[in-house]
């Protein structure tokens, strides 16, 4: 599984002009998910969200010149009681080495790739719960608005 990790203040999914999901501050996720990945990619990537510390400190101070609130890279959205938004994204398993069109051979065709994501979506519910993780709709044409926090964005993918 591949996952574009982004800490926002705010996030949102659109769909069809109305907004099916919407966070506050915490995490946005773009997963894609590969021909290769089961239930193991799904409690990794899982695992390694909830517990990547993007997040200051503020009862500590920064100890540094730039402008954080507090002691950077401290707290994990869970530590922070935060919010995320979750988004199915096939497109991040797209290659480009020939031509100028995407070729997208190397995503998991889509019902099997729903089942994964949604237990991933289901790990993230068991620690954090129902309230604090959303998703988009899969498999739909989505507006995802973010307000990046930072900006800070990170790639991680669970066989790398």
């Amino acid at each position: 599984m591949r996952v574009v990790i982004q800490r926002v203040k705010s996030a949102s999914v659109t769909v069809d002009g109305a907004v099916v999901s919407a966070v506050g501050k915490g995490l946005c996720l773009l997963v894609g998910i590969t021909q290769d990945d089961t239930l193991e990619d799904v409690n990794k990537l899982a695992g390694k969200v909830l517990k990547l510390r993007l997040f200051e400190d503020t009862q500590q101070e920064a100890g540094t010149a730039t402008e954080w609130v507090g002691k950077p890279w401290m707290k994990s959205v869970s530590d922070i009681n935060g919010e995320i938004l979750s988004v199915s994204q096939f497109t991040l398993y797209a290659t480009i080495k020939k031509g100028t069109k995407p070729d997208f051979h190397k995503a998991q065709k889509g019902h099997l790739a729903n089942e994964l994501y949604e237990s991933f979506l289901a790990e993230l519910r068991k620690t954090l719960g129902d309230d604090k993780v959303k998703d988009g709709v899969f498999g739909a044409m989505m507006d995802v608005g973010i307000v990046n926090d930072g900006p800070v964005t990170i790639v991680y993918d669970t066989k790398e």
